[in-house]
């Protein structure tokens, strides 16, 4: 099995900067796409930035130019810097990845997710 463990969390005033990182450990061949979600309103959790195992990467739009997704491919772990936080930040943020891993002597594709860690944001 895979287990992601986030790090990184905490409170911030506005205009502060935060750095996310999360691990991931477990029978892994490889890990495709990385990715931050966190809870929005109207939906389960939206997708804050994501990116794939060659460097492409995809933000949503009320975090770009503040935030930064970037990835080292052999410690498997992403990492999400946040800049100029501002109070409707505030969130869990979950870490999320596709991984192909051993189970047995096979390989199987999944979705793992991270357990959260929480970032506030005052004003």
């Amino acid at each position: 099995q895979v287990h992601l463990v986030e790090s990184g969390g905490g409170s911030v005033p506005a205009g502060g900067s935060l750095r996310l990182s999360c691990a991931a450990s477990g029978s892994i061949l490889r890990i495709n796409a990385m990715g931050w979600h966190r809870p929005s309103p109207g939906k389960q959790r939206e997708l804050v930035a994501a990116i794939t195992r060659g460097g492409s990467t995809n933000y949503a739009d009320s975090v770009k130019g503040r935030f930064t997704i970037s990835r080292d491919n052999a410690k498997n772990t992403v990492y999400l810097q946040m800049n100029s936080l501002k109070p409707e930040d505030t969130a869990v943020y979950y870490c999320n990845a596709d991984v192909l891993c051993l189970v047995g002597l096979a390989a199987r594709r999944d979705d793992y997710w991270g357990q959260g860690t929480q970032v506030t944001v005052s004003s």
